[in-house]
């Protein structure tokens, strides 16, 4: 692959999702891990991400962003900042989530989120714990909230998302045929092709991006990355 087209791939795709909230992840504190998670959330529903962003921003204007503050705001008061974002269509069910989920966090792991990585075994029990703090908490709001912790938890371990997969095949960074998976594949690719200034999450989310707004939707003849798409190259 091109290295001007991979640097310039990553710089216009690859911004972190916590980066462009303001949220601080770096340093493993819990507060911020706390926002990124609500955040996650947030982001697990099929919405705009523009109404994502303005939804958590509707939580920080107000100062709602620890589990004890969420739930002394109440249903009614939850629906009114998720309608204030523009969520409307999935506020009810996100009201209720988010109460059950606070409820849960609070009486198993007092209230933190790091109490729940420290306390897993391994990945994927770290997964089953995230998981089995609400029914709302599914697949994609985990691989989410994990993706971003990648080198801070260590733990956080999830397989790339399926926009992922399908956005790295097309730019034949992994193949299917493969013995390794597809984490060890983009790992790989990775450490020989490493972007300075930029991590393997800015990597991650820039293939995300790629596969969710172009390779899905097939709007090739619109991809940035078309001269390296070895599936327009076959048609």
């Amino acid at each position: 692959m091109n290295p001007k087209f991979l640097k310039d791939f990553i710089e216009n795709f690859g911004a972190r999702y916590s980066e462009i909230l303001g949220i601080k992840l770096e340093g493993g504190v819990e507060e911020e891990i706390f926002k990124w998670f609500l955040a996650s959330i947030l982001f697990g529903a099929p919405i705009r991400e523009s109404t994502v962003i303005k939804t958590y921003r509707q939580f920080e204007e107000r100062g709602i962003l620890t589990p004890e503050s969420i739930l002394g705001t109440g249903w009614h008061g939850l629906v009114l900042i998720l309608d204030d974002g523009g969520y409307a269509r999935y506020d009810f069910k996100t009201a209720d989530k988010l109460l059950e989920v606070m409820k849960n966090l609070i009486e198993r792991y007092d209230g933190k989120l790091t109490q729940v990585h420290f306390s897993a075994s391994d990945p994927q029990n770290l997964e089953d714990k995230l998981k089995n703090l609400g029914k709302g908490i599914g697949a994609v709001t985990v691989n989410i909230f994990l993706r971003e912790l990648r080198g801070i938890w260590g733990k956080a371990k999830p397989n790339p998302a399926g926009h992922v997969t399908l956005a790295a095949g097309n730019l034949g960074i992994i193949v299917e045929d493969s013995s390794k998976g597809v984490l060890q594949q983009l790992e790989e690719f990775w450490l020989s092709n490493a972007i300075p200034g930029k991590s393997f999450v800015n990597f991650e989310s820039a293939l995300l991006r790629l596969g969710r707004d172009f390779c899905r939707k097939r709007k090739c003849l619109k991809c940035p990355a078309i001269g390296n798409c070895i599936q327009f190259r076959m048609v």
